[in-house]
């Protein structure tokens, strides 16, 4: 058997800068601090500036959430009244903390307010003799796209977050007391209900084709439009600028008809009362359309040296870099796939 890839060694080979949707206006009631972690995830950094800051951690606001085995650069949000002064960026730093900038604003930063990440990745022991098939196929997936599935991460440790949403939905247990852990659970269900769909899809040949009925996703905005005559979008598919999009099942989300409004509604069929359930905790994801297909942007892989593969991309909300790696492995062999359960982004689709 031959050796694995390793995604990272070091928490430097695995590194993560959020790109923001809007940058901090100087002036109001919220502080917004940029930073960046090492050897902490996200929930865990915000308790440590909250901790500094003396406020709340459960008012502090973030656009994503950060694994803890990389290094990672990111804003959160904190209330501070703006009669108190800036602190100090040397007094909120230390223990695998820097800050970065300090700057007030408005209003709090909520979860999805980020264009995206852009992320920097040293892949080792890699089988000697394959590094440029390595390579080659992390161009191939820039250039052609794959199958835009939620990263392992998003099912929690022992992969049983979506199972544990299911077991309180459908009143077999009480749900969490905490919010923000609610939310997590939900979150994991309905992306497990899109991997159903996604996973059809794929299995007939159509993540990558517009059908009709489709709703179809757009690079100017959340909104979709149905399709009509695939035929008719079939150039601006392939340059990126559509895309068919499958479901995150809520009480408000937008549904296809035709084909893909039967395999959205066959996987909704594995909830007992689906609808009626996805109206009981609309507060938990009220719905939405997610893309079929990830378009890595901007994708870069170099030959470093013997057994070491860099590659730098940038991928949208949501999206995550361990799908990329996994999907490149898996063109390349089999039996190379990636070592352990790395984590990354996983802010809200």
């Amino acid at each position: 058997m031959r050796p694995t890839v390793t995604i990272r060694r070091e928490p430097e080979d695995f590194e993560v800068d959020e790109l923001p949707a809007y940058l901090p206006s100087g002036v109001g009631a919220h502080l917004f601090v940029r930073f960046t972690k090492r050897g902490l995830d996200t929930l865990a950094a915000v308790r440590a500036l909250a901790k500094r800051l003396g406020v709340s951690s459960r008012d502090a606001g973030t656009a994503g959430l950060k694994d803890r085995h990389a290094v990672t650069t990111q804003w959160a949000s904190f209330p501070l009244s703006e009669r108190a002064p800036l602190p100090a960026r040397g007094a909120l730093s230390g223990d695998g903390l820097e800050v970065l900038e300090l700057a007030r604003h408005g209003n709090k930063l909520r979860t999805g307010h980020l264009r995206g990440n852009r992320f920097s990745l040293v892949l080792r022991d890699v089988p000697s003799g394959e590094e440029g098939a390595l390579v080659d196929a992390l161009t191939r997936v820039g250039a052609e796209g794959l199958p835009n599935r939620f990263g392992r991460q998003r099912f929690g440790r022992h992969g049983d977050n979506a199972a544990r949403a299911l077991a309180w939905v459908t009143g077999q247990e009480p749900p969490p007391r905490d919010a923000k852990v609610r939310r997590l659970l939900f979150s994991a269900l309905q992306s497990e209900l899109f991997h159903a769909v996604l996973d059809a899809r794929v299995a007939d040949g159509t993540w990558r084709r517009l059908l009709p009925g489709d709703l179809v996703g757009t690079s100017g905005g959340p909104k979709v439009f149905a399709c009509d005559d695939p035929d008719a979008l079939a150039a601006r598919l392939d340059a990126g600028e559509v895309w068919p999009t499958g479901p995150i099942f809520g009480a408000k989300m937008q549904w296809p008809s035709g084909r893909p409004a039967e395999l959205e509604r066959a996987a909704l069929a594995r909830l007992p009362d689906g609808e009626a359930l996805l109206e009981r905790w609309a507060s938990l994801g009220e719905g939405a359309r997610r893309a079929l297909i990830l378009r890595p942007s901007g994708l870069v892989a170099s030959h470093l040296q013997p057994n070491c593969v860099r590659v730098a991309f940038v991928l949208p909300k949501g999206a995550y870099a361990t799908s990329v790696l996994d999907a490149v492995c898996d063109a390349v062999d089999a039996s190379l796939r990636a070592a352990g359960p790395p984590q990354e982004e996983t802010s809200e689709p």
